[in-house]
């Protein structure tokens, strides 16, 4: 019978791979998807950017959506009120001021939802 010499090498190598597995490491060509986490800097910045727009998005569309529903007029009189507050009413007032973003998704609901 007879035996191809590179038989033998696949073989012992496929056992060393095994055995890898076994211990709990992977093996990836570079360059594929696979499941080995990235190491790059800039996708762990990705990941704490990218919860923090979602907050800031958020914040602004509930912002105009008050400034919507409640006015203009009674919107910046309670934002007001707020500033003239104790403690952290001043950082809310702050927080809660209309900004060009709040008016805009505030002019938006306006033009689709009239009153």
């Amino acid at each position: 019978m007879w035996v191809d010499p590179n038989l033998n090498e696949f073989y012992s190598r496929v056992s060393r791979i095994e055995k890898s597995h076994a211990k709990g490491y992977g093996f990836e060509a570079s360059g594929t998807l696979g499941r080995k986490a990235s190491s790059r800097a800039g996708a762990r910045t990705f990941k704490v950017l990218k919860p923090l727009a979602l907050a800031l998005l958020i914040g602004v569309g509930l912002k105009g959506v008050i400034h919507y529903y409640i006015g203009a007029q009674t919107y910046e009189s309670r934002v007001s009120a707020l500033a003239a507050g104790a403690g952290f009413d001043p950082v809310g007032a702050w927080l809660m001021q209309a900004d060009p973003a709040t008016l805009f998704v505030s002019s938006q609901l306006q033009s689709i939802l009239p009153r």
